[in-house]
């Protein structure tokens, strides 16, 4: 059976879950992973996120520099993680359990579980307005209508996730093709980018804007690459979700950029509408309206999806076995939803200043995990993995290693003299003139102190990757 004649033989509601997926279930080819991540990121959220950097006081100029050396380093972290999926055929946040043991990975899973509960509910926010605007109803009845297509395509699964980002990649295309077209008939783009006023902290801010997008993806990025068959080149897939990644996010943000430097203090509490209207009124509107809610189904999905995941794995943890009914997959699905769904309804009007409070400071938890995880992976057990034991608290990686923990705690609360948020604000923020520099040192400090504490037990690792015994026909 020819590769393309498997995929087409995959029933369309995705039968695996945390599970690792066997060789000759394995399909698909590397381009859906650029697809699957420029179109995930081809979205009105990752615009906002790009405003943000004007809106909060940056230039042009330097924003967009900030902006793309963010995503640079960012997309780099998350690409490291896209490669494990084909040669673990496993979720990325299960093999947690290598570096934080069986039951102690639950600490920075829990954690993730509540990254995508957030971006959920404020990409629901966003797609709430645009559906309000499009079916001329409220942005709450926007809200619930969105949720009700995340439920049904998070329930599908692998599959039909991958089908959306496709489309949403061409639609994506084709609207930010548009609306950037607009924006060089209606301003002097040249005029912007002469007003050049760098500051460390404006600029800092934009690095950390992109670089904490795109390590957001760094615990379910995995997720989407691990039905690829396993002699998959991991450069290949590295390059295929990075640039993916970086071209569609730096694309949305270089968009929001633009449109926040010729807001004249418009943009903020009515992002979708003003984006909208840069593009025109009438059908025209009406087409970007649908495009900007079709965009956001694909991140939004993902992020339902992987919070299903993150459930599953912290369950079955505990439970001692790692397969999931399609009944519990469907209940997980509505709770994560319907959780997202009432913080959208409850924080639709304060959306844009708790939103960048939000993704600024996720990098404390993240950064530090995807040190310790990408360190373990590359320089330490370099894939070898034993898939069996990763069930199992009595096994190779016991219930809680606590190395892996306490390089991780250690990730954490070292930042915090130096985070800078609404949140929070630490002690060393006013001696570096306001400049948030925590995720650069959680990401370097945990890097460093998890090699040395556990290059000795590299020789522990089993010689090769050890996979579960096929299931008896």
């Amino acid at each position: 059976m020819t590769q393309a004649s498997a995929s087409r033989s995959k029933p369309l509601i995705e039968r695996r879950s945390i599970d690792y997926i066997p060789e000759n279930e394995r399909h698909g080819r590397l381009y859906s992973q650029f697809t699957l991540w420029l179109g995930a990121n081809l979205q009105i959220t990752a615009i906002v996120t790009g405003a943000l950097a004007v809106v909060l006081g940056g230039d042009v100029f330097w924003s967009l520099i900030g902006l793309l050396i963010g995503q640079l380093v960012g997309g780099a972290v998350m690409a490291l993680h896209a490669a494990q999926g084909p040669k673990l055929g496993l979720p990325q946040m299960i093999s947690s359990r290598v570096q934080f043991g069986v039951y102690g990975a639950a600490i920075p899973i829990t954690l993730v579980c509540l990254m995508y509960l957030g971006f959920t509910a404020t990409g629901t926010v966003l797609s709430g307005q645009a559906i309000g605007q499009l079916l001329s109803v409220s942005d709450s009845t926007g809200i619930l209508i969105f949720a009700g297509v995340i439920v049904l395509a998070t329930v599908f699964g692998y599959r039909m996730i991958h089908w959306i980002g496709r489309i949403a990649s061409v639609l994506g295309i084709i609207a930010f093709v548009y609306l950037f077209s607009r924006i060089l008939t209606i301003t002097d783009i040249s005029q912007l980018l002469q007003n050049r006023h760098f500051t460390w902290a404006s600029f800092l801010l934009a690095v950390s804007l992109s670089a904490s997008w795109q390590i957001s993806f760094g615990p379910y990025v995995a997720d989407y690459s691990r039905y690829l068959p396993s002699n998959t080149s991991s450069f290949k897939t590295f390059l295929a979700a990075g640039l993916g990644s970086v071209v569609g996010s730096q694309a949305s943000m270089m968009l929001g950029v633009f449109a926040a430097a010729i807001a004249n203090g418009q943009f903020s509490g009515r992002e979708v509408a003003y984006i909208v209207g840069l593009g025109g009124t009438g059908a025209t509107a009406a087409l970007l309206y649908f495009s900007i809610a079709f965009g956001k189904v694909t991140i939004s999905t993902l992020n339902s999806y992987g919070s299903f995941m993150c459930i599953a794995t912290i369950i079955s943890g505990f439970r001692g076995h790692i397969e999931v009914s399609r009944r519990q997959r469907l209940i997980f699905v509505l709770c994560i939803v319907g959780a997202a769904t009432i913080i959208a309804l409850l924080g639709q009007h304060s959306f844009l200043a708790a939103f960048k409070s939000f993704i600024l400071f996720l990098l404390t938890f993240f950064v530090p995990w995807s040190a310790v995880n990408l360190v373990d992976y590359y320089f330490i057990t370099k894939e070898r993995y034993d898939v069996p034991a990763l069930a199992d608290p009595k096994g190779r990686y016991g219930r809680w290693n606590l190395p892996g923990i306490i390089v991780y705690t250690i990730g954490v609360l070292i930042q915090m003299p130096f985070i800078s948020t609404k949140l929070y604000t630490g002690p060393m923020v006013a001696h570096l003139g306001g400049v948030d520099v925590s995720w650069i040192i959680g990401l370097i400090v945990p890097s460093v102190l998890y090699y040395l504490v556990a290059r000795g037990k590299a020789a522990q690792a089993p010689a090769h990757m050890i996979l579960p015994k096929p299931a008896a026909s």
